[in-house]
C-alpha cells in the first residue's frame, strides 16, 4: 500500500524533472540548438502546428539553424512564425530553405534568460512540493481509514520527504548548469 504511494510520488516527481529539462532546452543560449524552436507553432492552413511537424530543423554549425519546410508553400509561414517568436531571431529564406543565424547574446539578454530559468525552476520546485503534499495527504487518509498504522504513515512521510529533497536538489543542479550555459561567453 505505502510502496504504491511512494512509487507514484517518485514517478510524478521524475516527470516534473523531465518537464524542467524540456523547458530548459527551449531557452536560448549562445549556441544553435534545434530544440530552441520547439515552442514555435506555425499556421498550417489555419491550424497552429509545431514547427517540427512542418519542417526539418538542422544545425549545420554552432551559430546557424536551417529549417526546410516539407511543403515549399509554407516557407513564408515558417519564417514569419520564427520571426514573431520571442527568441529574437531574424530568419531569411532563399526560396528553398530558411537560414536562422543565432546572434551572440547581449549581457542584458543573458540576464533576462537567467531570470526566466529561475522562474521555470521555481515552477518545477512547486510541482514537486505539490506531489509531496498529495502523497502525504494520501498516507494520512489511509491511516484515517485504518489501512495503515501510524508508524507506517510516519515512515511513508519520511520516505516521501527524502525523495522530495533529492528532486529539489536536482532542480538546483540543473538550474546551476543552465545558468552557467547561458552566461558562458
Amino acid at each position: 500500500m505505502i510502496t504504491d504511494t511512494i512509487k507514484d510520488v517518485q514517478h510524478r516527481m521524475d516527470s516534473a524533472l523531465q518537464a524542467l529539462h524540456r523547458e530548459f532546452k527551449t531557452l536560448r543560449t549562445g549556441r544553435a540548438n534545434a530544440a530552441m524552436l520547439d515552442g514555435i507553432s506555425v499556421d498550417y492552413y489555419g491550424t497552429p502546428t509545431p514547427i517540427a511537424q512542418v519542417a526539418s530543423i538542422k544545425v549545420p554549425e554552432s551559430s546557424l539553424l536551417v529549417a526546410e519546410p516539407w511543403d515549399k508553400s509554407m516557407l513564408g509561414a515558417v519564417e514569419k512564425a520564427i520571426r514573431n517568436s520571442d527568441l529574437g531571431l531574424n530568419p531569411s529564406n532563399d526560396g528553398k530553405i530558411i537560414r536562422i543565424p543565432i546572434p551572440q547574446l547581449t549581457e542584458e539578454r543573458r540576464k533576462e534568460l537567467v531570470k526566466r530559468a529561475h522562474h521555470i525552476a521555481e515552477e518545477a520546485r512547486t510541482a514537486i512540493r505539490q506531489v509531496r503534499r498529495d502523497g502525504n495527504d494520501h498516507l494520512k487518509k489511509m491511516m484515517k481509514n485504518h489501512e495503515i498504522s501510524e508508524d507506517d504513515e510516519k515512515r511513508g512521510i519520511d520516505e516521501i520527504q527524502k525523495i522530495t529533497d533529492k528532486h529539489i536538489d536536482e532542480v538546483g543542479n540543473v538550474l546551476k548548469h543552465k545558468e552557467q550555459d547561458i552566461m558562458a561567453v
